[in-house]
């Protein structure tokens, strides 16, 4: 009889052990389903270009590793696919593969930053495309002028950010009416004046003869068949099975403490 009464007074202490094992093996997650980026351009439903360019160099997989691994989060510049279409006739399609992923890549800051960081950040900041001569890099002024907080200068062009699609650790994402335009790419003295309207020609043409012209990322993937799409979603899986798996074993201790106790 007192063995059976220590079983139910033992009981209660047993699940409350079974569920704070399963509250640890949850862990504090960063919001990855906020976090996705393919996601947040879909559902803005202006930025088909962009995506293709994201697929096609491979960086949207990338990014969403980062997402997962960086403990410094992403910033994120997002140009509309009006953005694109200012440029001049063939200019994506001058752009060797590699140089299309470094202008993809000079849309990217290695850490997350808010309106509020931007005002207090140090210029220049490095993007994560990169060349022979290192980081390719932005300077971001803050103020009120022509209505905009933010304003990013890449030496070619200065684009305001236009708006925040997303603002919440590990990424941040804001969305521009101009493509970034990098003096590593497109160098050639003109005025930063934020106006796209006749892109400087790349100067990456030069290393283009020869070679046979390609759609401006037009034949790419489309995001739904792009690999790594539904990588939040398998990382929230696995994170499911491991938390199941913590309960389970919780739940098979109880079971042999009391088969003891009872013994």
């Amino acid at each position: 009889m007192a063995s059976h009464t220590f079983v139910l007074l033992l009981l209660p202490f047993l699940f409350a052990t079974a569920a704070a094992a399963a509250d640890v093996a949850q862990g504090p997650t960063p919001q990855l389903s906020e976090a996705n980026l393919t996601r947040i351009l879909e559902k803005g439903e202006q930025y088909t270009t962009l995506l293709r360019l994201l697929n096609t160099t491979r960086v949207l997989d990338q990014l969403h590793g980062q997402l997962r691994d960086s403990y410094d989060g992403i910033t994120f510049f997002a140009p509309t696919d009006s953005a694109f279409a200012k440029l001049s006739p063939g200019t994506l399609n001058a752009l060797n593969d590699q140089d299309q992923t470094q202008l993809v890549l000079y849309h990217v800051l290695p850490r997350y930053y808010s309106l509020a960081t931007f005002q207090t950040a140090s210029n220049p900041l490095h993007t994560e495309a990169s060349g022979p001569g290192g980081a390719y890099s932005v300077n971001v002024t803050t103020g009120t002028a022509a209505g905009s907080l933010v304003r990013v200068s890449t030496g070619v062009v200065a684009v305001p950010l236009s708006n925040t699609m997303l603002a919440e650790f590990p990424l941040a994402v804001y969305s521009l009416d101009d493509v970034l335009l990098p003096e590593q790419l497109f160098g050639g003295g003109k005025a930063a004046t934020g106006k796209q309207a006749s892109a400087p020609a790349p100067a990456a043409a030069a290393r283009k003869k020869g070679a046979a012209p390609k759609s401006d990322v037009a034949a790419g993937p489309s995001a739904a068949e792009a690999p790594g799409m539904e990588e939040g979603d398998e990382s929230s899986t696995n994170a499911a099975a491991e938390r199941g798996s913590t309960v389970l074993a919780a739940l098979a201790l109880m079971v042999v403490v009391v088969n003891i106790v009872v013994a």
